[in-house]
């Protein structure tokens, strides 16, 4: 399989194990920001970008959004036309409706008002079904299960790469708005049930009755 390349400012590092958790390790180590580590040797795809922030956590967690923007863009540009392509709050990756995949946030610590020293975005893509029978996770589907066959793992891995790094540019140059702005139509399950928008730093929020709840994406650091 040919090595992906990444655009300028990215580094490429490849593994067999974990990318998300060799590049907690990494970070941890003080690597460069910009490094992104992938795993392409099985039946998904598997890769996460170490960032270093300059704005303290609550703000940084933006990246989470755009990388997902970066990734539905980057789908989108491949996938066959009638393929949909949703973002879940929680970082899930929807196709067509079902969870084919996950974006998860780690931080060097969990204090919203404090700059991290790092942040990574883990990205993990079923690309075959985990069952031979669908019928057992009818809520869960996989890249190929979808009409994406020709969907090349190594090119969507660049094209998330290079699509992510021009929303993060976006939102440097410009703020939280364009990243809003794109959201709302890819955003699954908004203005649905209670989930009813996002405040000014993407957290999720609720409606119970007359009582408005606010989740941070903060929340989302270390789970599962």
């Amino acid at each position: 399989m040919t090595a992906p390349v990444f655009p300028p400012l990215l580094t490429g590092v490849a593994t067999v194990d974990d990318p998300l958790a060799v590049a907690v390790a990494m970070a941890s180590d003080g690597c460069d920001a910009g490094t992104v580590v992938y795993n392409l040797t099985g039946n998904d795809l598997r890769a996460a970008i170490i960032f270093a922030p300059e704005v303290p956590l609550a703000q940084a967690m933006a990246m989470l959004p755009a990388c997902g923007i970066g990734f539905q863009n980057a789908l989108g540009a491949t996938a066959p036309p009638e393929v949909a392509v949703h973002l879940d709050w929680n970082g899930a990756i929807r196709l067509n409706g079902g969870i084919c995949g996950r974006l998860k946030p780690r931080a060097s610590g969990r204090d919203p008002a404090a700059v991290p020293d790092w942040l990574i975005i883990g990205l993990h893509l079923q690309l075959w079904p985990a069952s031979d029978d669908p019928g057992q996770t009818p809520d869960e589907t996989a890249l190929y299960a979808e009409g994406c066959a020709e969907v090349d793992p190594v090119n969507l891995l660049e094209s998330w790469a290079r699509h992510t790094l021009v929303w993060i540019n976006r939102w440097d140059d410009e703020g939280a708005k364009p990243l809003h702005a794109e959201l709302q139509g890819l955003m699954y399950g908004l203005g649905q049930g209670d989930f009813i928008g996002l405040d000014q730093d993407f957290g999720q929020l609720c409606r119970s009755g007359p009582t408005t709840t606010l989740i941070p994406l903060t929340t989302l650091l270390g789970q599962s």
